[in-house]
This record gives C-alpha cells, structure tokens and sequence, in this order.
C-alpha cells in the first residue's frame, strides 16, 4: 500500500509542475474511481468554469464523457511525452511563445509515462501540433485545448491546456 501511496503523492507532483499556471489543468484520479473519459470531461469542466469570462458566448464543446470518448485517439507513451511536454511547455495559442522550461517539462512527462507503467494506455484529442498545422477534436467549449491522458498500473492522469484568441 505504501508504494502505491508514493507513486500517487509522487504524480500529484509531476502534474502539478507540468500544469502551472492559468492555462494547464491536472489531474492524478484513481482508475478504481472513474473512466478516463470521465476523468477528463471532468477536468475540462474545472476549466470552462475557471475560463468563462474568456469563453466565446454560444461557444459548445462536449457535454458528456460519451461525447470525450469520442475525442479521443490512442497514442503510444513515446507520443505522450512529446505532448505532455508541449502542453506544458509552449502555448497553444501562440506556437513559439514558451510557458516554462522545456528541459523540466521532459524530464517530468517522461517520469510521469514511466510511472503509469509499460501496459498504460495513453489518449489525446490533438491529431497536429505541428508549425504549420494545428488540429484536434475539442474537449472544451474554448477556441484552442489540447490534451493527453494516460491510464496505467492504480493511476489515472490527465493535462489540458485551453486557450481564446
């Protein structure tokens, strides 16, 4: 038990680092508690209601975790990293603009990868994230969100960054 205990207090802590700030939300869930699409519906709910005064009026975005599940694409833990680490890193909104160290972000994306283990399973509403191309299926009623979410060994864990123009 108290393994698993460390591992959840040390998770905490990696998203915490990865979603300073006022545009990245986390979560560490329990996967005994709720699904991953329910994990994430839940956190896109924290930032629409922490976002509502920057929400575009009429603005829709999933209202379910069925409609989130339906956002989602599996990607394999390499790929997480990646992401975890831009969604913390750079700004979606403005590509280039930096948000904190990237050096950190990595280490702590792929601490937080190794952690869910090698039979977690990872998803992400983001299809390109490239320069040049920016695309993925909302999760949110805002104009920009980006997210990764990994489910593995006891642990749930979700990053989203939103963002208006």
């Amino acid at each position: 038990m108290d393994d698993k205990v460390d591992v959840a207090s040390e998770l905490r802590a990696l998203i915490g680092s990865l979603s300073r700030g006022e545009e990245v939300f986390g979560r560490v869930g329990d996967t005994a508690g709720e699904s991953v699409p329910e994990l994430v519906r839940q956190v896109a709910a924290e930032a629409e209601r922490a976002w509502k005064h920057y929400a575009v009026e009429g603005a829709v975005g999933p209202d379910s975790s069925a409609e989130v599940e339906g956002a989602l694409s599996r990607i394999d833990g390499e790929r997480a990293v990646e992401l975890l680490t831009c969604l913390a890193a750079d700004d979606l909104v403005f590509p280039g603009a930096g948000r904190r160290d990237r050096t950190h972000a990595l280490r702590a994306a792929e601490r937080v990868v190794r952690l869910l283990g090698h039979e977690s399973v990872w998803y992400t509403n983001i299809s390109d994230l490239s320069p040049r191309s920016r695309a993925w299926n909302p999760v949110t009623r805002h104009t920009f969100d980006g997210l990764v979410a990994g489910a593995g060994g006891h642990f749930t864990v979700v990053l989203l960054q939103v963002g208006e123009d």
